[in-house]
């Protein structure tokens, strides 16, 4: 049989409002810390994979055409030289 001591009610109905309390505490400040971060990371200018994976594949195509204009300019700088030659 449980015994009807009024102390001991009211202190176990403190502990599990004090329970209560805390849980909700710690949920609310779990939920505001996750939205302090978003709006962190909101004002940061980062890209999407997707779209720094498209400027990468942009800046390799760049630097292949500016390779074969490297190896254009030196033919024609080459041919130029040789008839510079033949007329001199």
């Amino acid at each position: 049989m449980q015994s009807e001591n009024p102390l001991i009610a009211d202190f176990v109905k403190l502990m599990n409002s004090a329970a209560g309390t805390l849980a909700g505490m710690g949920r609310e400040a779990r939920d505001s810390a996750r939205e302090h971060f978003k709006e962190t990371m909101g004002g940061m200018d980062f890209v999407s994979r997707e779209e720094f994976d498209a400027v990468k594949e942009m800046a390799a195509k760049a630097r292949e055409e500016n390779e074969a204009l490297k190896e254009r300019v030196a033919a024609l700088e080459a041919k130029a030289a040789s008839r510079a030659k033949r007329k001199a």
